[in-house]
């Protein structure tokens, strides 16, 4: 019959009294402590005083039948100490004490969990001799041998200092009037290094975004990179609020107001660098969830040629943004580099002799050259309402940052039909359904037939690291559960990355687009007329010689540069 479920704690604090070391009343205000700040029984124990650690570990040593230690005791050399990974020891209360041969010798204060033991053998690729110690006593070791954030800030601003000039090149430029309510927290030098090495090092990472977490018992700084987020901090809990206060200080935002959503943007020089920030602020059960879009136009590629497209993809878009008039759209999902394949397009034709505009919601990059409006719903500069200005301001180009009405995609459509070339984007699945989408809109199909000239999607997918690629075999039945047919797969060489330093064991680094670019043809624009479905007008466009997104990725599959799952996972088959 299985024993009845209890806490760790509790059958601890049980045993406990049996063996006359506390009380009843002892261990009550123990468990009261533990609910408020999140600690285990026993170091709660021993922090009100109540009994001495070296019992509490005899005690465990005799009921698990294993070796104790006393840590106050033990000296451990720091190459042992970093077998283990900081915010492993930390996370799991683990300590390695000493290495004889293939054993490594580390102390827990929970030893019978077999599952740590595991993930221990594995990340040091030792034998693992587990020896209990006391809690309170480990976690001082802990902070003795793993100073984890001031050893993490002094190595990311020295990687940061190495490559940008150091920490006295990092700083806010166009910064507002710090509240003097926060400067005491805020400014502190601790948080002002913390948040200055964080923004760095994601810069120096390639992330596209900082996440700012904060839970009940912890603090959790994760990074985007090449489209997934990666845990690379956890700060003490005590900094929450001040790192909180800093980065509103930084983004000119309101620190006192914690109820609502705020946004803002922080301006960064980093040597001769200047890197904007979008930042967002949202109200969460335990404070205020921070999210920092980084928009680096050092990494801005706008090139259209080093995109990725295939020949006859290029040489139809470059045909259409070359036009003097007529529609051009970008399809895909958020995060897919729609917008950043239109400001290469822009950039393409970004001449003396034209007037560029644009309506943004948000402006991403400034470019030189073209005047950029901000979108502003709340004072009514909707994309409709700007739109129509510009048709007062004697355009030859125009882009509209999406069409998400029949207000906006009317007037889009007749700039487009009156001599300006318009740019744009749309949130569909594919080149054909955009037609679709925009007649279900309310646009008549007769005036889609007449301004669009060209329609791309496009998504992201990840690289394959080039520091560990190798071949890679797929068994029928992997080929069948990733969802593809093995006939379309036949005579393909598959690549995969191992996972290495360089990418952070993900197996990618990096990431390539996969475009479907629909040039519409005289026959394509009289089946729009005719009210063709979808999937006949994708026939069509495949006939004209067209690439579908997964065609496409089937292309970059043969040139090693992705892998099926890739593939599979951003692509409909067809």
């Amino acid at each position: 019959m299985p024993a009845p479920q209890a806490a760790p704690g509790d059958r601890l604090g049980d045993l406990l009294i049996r063996e006359g070391l506390i009380t009843k009343d002892q261990l009550d205000k123990a468990l009261q402590e533990q609910k408020s700040n999140g600690q285990r029984l026993g170091y709660n124990l021993v922090k009100l005083g109540f009994v001495q650690e070296t019992e509490i570990t005899k005690m465990l040593a005799r009921q698990y039948r294993m070796p104790a230690v006393d840590l106050a005791r033990f000296e451990v050399d720091p190459k042992i100490v970093k077998l283990i990974p900081a915010d492993v020891a930390l996370k799991h209360l683990v300590l390695p004490l000493k290495r004889d041969g293939r054993t490594l010798t580390v102390a827990m204060a929970d030893p019978t969990n077999l599952s740590v033991i595991d993930d221990l053998k594995f990340i040091t690729r030792y034998d693992i001799f587990a020896v209990i110690a006391g809690e309170y006593t480990l976690r001082t070791a802990l902070d003795k041998y793993y100073e984890q954030v001031d050893q993490q800030l002094e190595g990311l601003l020295k990687e940061i200092g190495e490559e940008e000039g150091g920490e006295g090149d990092l700083e806010v430029v166009a910064q507002q009037e710090e509240d003097e309510s926060a400067a005491v927290t805020a400014d502190d030098a601790p948080v002002v290094k913390l948040i200055n090495a964080i923004l760095g090092d994601a810069v120096k990472r390639g992330a596209s975004d900082i996440h700012l977490e904060p839970f009940e018992h912890e603090l959790r700084v994760r990074y985007r990179i090449d489209g997934a987020l990666q845990e690379v901090m956890k700060p003490p809990m005590k900094l929450k609020a001040a790192l909180t206060s800093r980065i509103k200080i930084m983004s000119a935002l309101n620190i006192a107001e914690r109820r609502v959503p705020q946004d803002g943007r922080i301006k960064l020089k980093m040597g001769k660098r200047v890197i904007d920030f979008r930042v967002s602020t949202l109200p969460v059960l335990f404070g205020e969830k921070i999210v920092m879009r980084i928009l680096d136009k050092g990494n801005l590629t706008l090139d259209l040629s080093k995109f990725g497209f295939e020949p006859k993809a290029e040489a139809d878009l470059l045909k259409a943004i070359l036009n003097p008039y007529g529609m051009v759209l970008v399809t895909g999902p958020t995060g897919s580099g729609k917008t950043t394949t239109l400001y290469s397009a822009l950039s393409r034709i970004n001449t003396m002799e034209v007037n560029i505009m644009t309506a943004e919601d948000p402006v991403e990059y400034n470019l030189m050259g073209i005047n950029q409006v901000l979108v502003r719903n709340e004072v009514g500069m909707t994309f409709a309402a700007a739109l129509k200005a510009f048709l007062r301001q004697d355009p030859n180009i125009i882009m509209v940052g999406e069409i998400r009405d029949i207000e906006t995609g009317g007037i889009a459509i007749k700039a487009a039909l009156t001599g300006h070339l318009v740019l744009s984007t749309l949130h569909t699945n594919d080149a054909p359904s955009t037609i679709t989408r925009m007649i279900d809109m309310g646009i008549e199909p007769f005036n889609v037939a007449s301004a669009v000239n060209l329609i791309v999607a496009q998504r992201l997918v990840r690289r394959i690291c080039s520091a560990c690629k190798e071949e890679h075999q797929y068994a029928p039945e992997e080929l069948k559960a990733l969802g593809g047919d093995t006939k379309e797969f036949a005579g393909i060489t598959f690549h995969k990355g191992k996972g290495c330093e360089q990418c952070n064991g993900t197996g990618y680094k990096g990431r390539a687009g996969l475009y479907e670019v629909m040039a519409l043809s005289p026959e394509l624009r009289r089946m729009i007329l005719k009210g063709a479905s979808t999937s006949e007008l994708q026939e069509q466009a495949v006939t004209d010689g067209m690439l579908t997104l997964r065609m496409d990725g089937l292309v970059k599959i043969k040139k090693g540069l992705t892998t099926l799952e890739e593939v599979v996972k951003e692509t409909a088959a067809g």
